[in-house]
């Protein structure tokens, strides 16, 4: 759902772009996806509680963003299938022969040796072992590189011939080279595994194949790096050169779990506040899920934001009980619940006054 949520805010954007004579591309995409189901729960790191969703999250936007992925994935799935069928003609094989062999076994041993020259029949079985070793061994070689091609559902190598890539910016490079070890096997090879002020993050020419940028987890140690980097990716729009000799030109950036301002390091004052503007305030919310004790709050672009109450009656077990064109703050959101499970009037008139704190409480927040 995330990633076809910032497929589709790409698509948009590119439409609207091309029908207003601005290109097909558009202007770059700035948009945020957050993903929290911790409830409270701090035994693990943002880090650590986003790589499954981040896994599944990445190899969907590679399939509908990126050009050439579908092509690659579904030559994958072929392979996988015709790997299944000869494998299974090789074991269907090895029985039918282990079963004749047996038959044949059961034949000699009720045999009368005295029809036979026991040295002719040793020779034949001698003959017949060797040749048997022989098709054993060059099948079950065969077996493993079939087995192999099943394991890595398809995937031959990790070198990538496309002309356009996503490239995925960790915090740190420790967080970069675990993941290149532990995601490379099961992400297409169209990924790049970067740092926030890494080594490769500053080669800019093996870049320019990158058409979307994710932030996996920005911090606000890494906002300055961060900001740099997201200016250098969307300067390649406006750099010209030949777009179909490099792959085209950046198209969106994503940030995922961002957690850019903090007090203790940007504080919330005038720094704050201007970095909040130069790099939050754009952010469009493609994809939001938090989970409560009592519900969740969603949004998925671009539908509006919505609150779900736990209800054992409705259907999937959830509620809407409120929708509302903007995130709502904390506060906000407790009101709701208490409303709707009876434990508030609501205000006489409707969720006006819930709207204005929403305000006054994210107004506060900004400063």
């Amino acid at each position: 759902m995330a990633a076809n949520a910032c497929h589709q805010l790409l698509s948009l954007s590119s439409s609207a772009a091309a029908a207003g004579g601005g290109g097909v591309g558009g202007p770059p995409i700035r948009c945020r996806v957050d993903f929290d189901t911790s409830v409270g729960d701090e035994t693990y790191t943002p880090l650590k509680r986003s790589s499954e969703f981040m896994l599944s999250f990445v190899n969907a936007v590679c399939l509908a963003s990126v050009e050439g992925v579908m092509e690659w994935k579904q030559q994958c799935v072929v392979r996988v299938i015709e790997a299944k069928q000869e494998l299974r003609e090789l074991q269907d094989k090895r029985r039918m022969v282990e079963e004749e062999d047996e038959e044949e076994r059961r034949l000699m041993a009720g045999f009368d040796g005295d029809m036979m020259d026991s040295t002719v029949v040793e020779e034949n079985e001698d003959d017949n072992a060797v040749v048997a070793t022989t098709n054993d061994t060059d099948e079950q070689q065969r077996e493993s590189e079939l087995l192999q091609i099943i394991a890595s559902e398809g995937k031959l190598s990790n070198k990538w011939n496309g002309k356009q890539t996503l490239r995925i910016y960790f915090p740190d490079e420790g967080s970069a080279a675990l993941a290149r070890r532990d995601w490379t096997p099961i992400l297409p090879p169209c990924v790049v595994y970067d740092a926030c002020g890494g080594v490769a993050s500053r080669n800019m020419k093996e870049k320019k194949s990158d058409v979307i940028s994710i932030f996996y987890c920005p911090r606000a140690s890494e906002a300055e790096s961060v900001e740099k980097l997201l200016m250098e990716a969307e300067e390649s729009i406006y750099s010209g050169g030949d777009e179909e000799e490099e792959g085209g030109a950046h198209r969106m950036t994503i940030m995922v779990n961002p957690l850019l301002v903090d007090m203790g390091v940007t504080g919330f004052g005038m720094a704050g506040r201007r970095l909040r503007e130069r790099l939050i305030d754009g952010l469009i919310p493609a994809y939001y899920l938090r989970t409560l004790a009592w519900g969740a709050l969603t949004r998925c672009y671009p539908n509006l934001f919505t609150v779900w109450m736990e209800d054992e009656n409705a259907e999937g077990g959830y509620k809407m009980i409120q929708a509302m064109d903007r995130l709502p703050s904390n506060p906000e959101v407790e009101d709701i619940y208490d409303i709707a499970t009876g434990n508030m009037n609501a205000p006489k008139e409707g969720m006006g006054f819930l709207n204005a704190l929403g305000d006054f409480v994210n107004g506060m927040t900004r400063l």
